[in-house]
């Protein structure tokens, strides 16, 4: 009899998803990945199977936002469920920056994963960072129990000497001092290409590879050492809910191509557009890995699963595709801000494609909340998308959304949306269902339009703050 009681009592402590029990939480954020490159984004060239049915099993948003065009500032937002421009978080912090006193989000913001930790979750960041490189700022101390990756902006994928991949660098000049063109080593392992007109960030001074806050030796390739720490998180934790951000640092430069990676696109005649295949390929297999970990545990039903860029492409960077978009990173034309956005979760919410609503990486936060029976927070600018789900509703999601970059600046209403460029100058309109590719500046047929677009811009302007530190890391690193 004790026996039988001992192993029921086992048993219930195995198993990872009895009935009515918090969902786990995984947040997957890819970096630098364009709109227009998944298979379910109308991608042709280079197979995602494993986003492609991700997508599949839940909704693919196909007005999903994020609210800035450039790394730190749209993950400041998505972590805190706020604009960034409400507290500061404006620019994006490269280089020495990142390790600048004072740089980084804001104590007084609390992160998603702060309150899915106060509410009885184990949580883990595996990956990119970028939101403050010096100690206030470590994950650890913004909620997440465990953390395996970096602090900075970029990260090289191989130690040095960068073996078993091919590696595409940005440069002023060639060795024989010609600015124009490319060069390629004798062994074909490093392409330098002045086509940007400069040096590649020195992306690992002082930007050492943490377990926790202690530097560690990885040998593997970071999109595969990632995929692996966040295999192990789930397995470890599959008794308890967790709350796991999975933070690829692909497709970010600097671009290094896998050997294995680069044979399945050999047909690709371009090496700079077969290595970008190559990265999105391997993280696309990693996002497989980590839904198989899933199924294998027992959690597939019962985990919320959410997929998104921080923004759009860097197309002269990287190749990337952000079509039938216009623009890329550091624009906020669609192209920078428009992004592949997936919300999967069986049974709760339907499978499908949304197209006539916008949804925005603000409205991430509080839908995990919902879903981990946690206590919403007022001052959030995102909206709980559960219940507009599980209906099927029409009634949009969220009235407008807004932008501001220094003197770029946008707002979008329904089908409406003007842009300011970074020149200050005029503002243009645009009706993004009719023309998503923004190529038809509609102010002057619509002056009225424009006039109201601009009030509900400056109403929501007038509420957010100065930038904390300058203009300088805006860029596209």
């Amino acid at each position: 009899m004790k026996t039988t009681l001992f192993l029921l009592i086992a048993l219930a402590l195995a198993l990872p998803a009895l009935a009515g029990a918090r969902p786990n939480i995984v947040l997957i954020v890819a970096d630098d990945l364009g709109y227009g490159e998944p298979g379910c984004y109308g991608g042709k060239e280079i197979p995602t199977p494993n986003i492609d049915a991700l997508a599949r099993s839940g909704v693919r948003f196909t007005s999903g936002y994020v609210t800035a065009p450039f790394c730190a500032a749209s993950r400041a937002a998505l972590l805190t469920g706020r604009y960034q421009t409400r507290f500061g978080f404006e620019f994006n912090p490269i280089g020495a920056q990142n390790a600048a006193l004072g740089v980084g989000l804001p104590a007084a913001e609390k992160t998603m994963a702060e309150r899915l930790r106060d509410a009885g979750y184990a949580t883990a960041l595996v990956g990119k960072w970028h939101l403050g490189g010096t100690a206030p700022f470590n994950p650890q101390r913004r909620g997440f129990d465990e953390f395996f990756g970096f602090l900075h902006e970029g990260h090289y994928y191989v130690p040095p000497p960068w073996q078993g991949v091919t590696t595409f660098l940005r440069r002023k000049a060639l060795p024989d001092s010609t600015a124009g063109g490319r060069w390629t080593s004798p062994d074909g392992r490093i392409i330098w290409s002045t086509h940007m007109g400069g040096n590649e960030p020195e992306y690992d001074a002082d930007n050492p590879l943490l377990r926790g806050s202690q530097p560690v030796n990885e040998k593997d390739n970071l999109t595969d050492a990632f995929t692996r720490e966040a295999c192990d998180f789930i397995n470890r934790h599959r008794s308890q809910p967790f709350f796991l951000d999975l933070a690829y640092n692909a497709v970010h430069s600097p671009m290094q191509g896998s050997d294995a990676y680069l044979a399945r696109f050999a047909h690709i005649s371009d090496i700079h557009r077969r290595i970008f295949a190559a990265m999105l390929a391997q993280m696309d297999d990693g996002v497989g890995r980590v839904l198989a970990a899933l199924r294998e545990n027992g959690l597939e039903d019962n985990t919320l699963v959410l997929f998104l860029s921080d923004n759009g492409g860097p197309t002269r960077e990287l190749t990337s595709s952000n079509a039938p978009l216009r623009g890329e990173k550091g624009h906020l034309l669609e192209g920078g801000i428009r992004i592949p956005f997936v919300v999967s979760w069986k049974d709760h919410v339907p499978a499908g494609r949304e197209d006539a609503r916008m949804v925005s990486a603000l409205d991430l936060y509080p839908t995990a909340l919902a879903a981990a029976e946690t206590p919403p927070v007022a001052n959030l600018d995102g909206v709980n998308l559960l219940p507009h789900l599980a209906a099927s509703d029409s009634e949009p999601f969220r009235p407008r959304h807004y932008w501001r970059v220094g003197p770029q600046a946008a707002l979008r209403e329904g089908d409406w949306k003007i842009y300011r460029p970074p020149a200050g100058k005029a503002w243009q309109l645009f009706h993004l269902t009719d023309d998503p590719g923004e190529a038809h500046d509609l102010a002057a047929a619509h002056p009225d339009r424009v006039a109201a677009l601009e009030a509900a811009w400056k109403k929501l302007d007038a509420e957010m703050i100065s930038p904390l530190w300058g203009s300088a890391g805006k860029g596209s690193q």
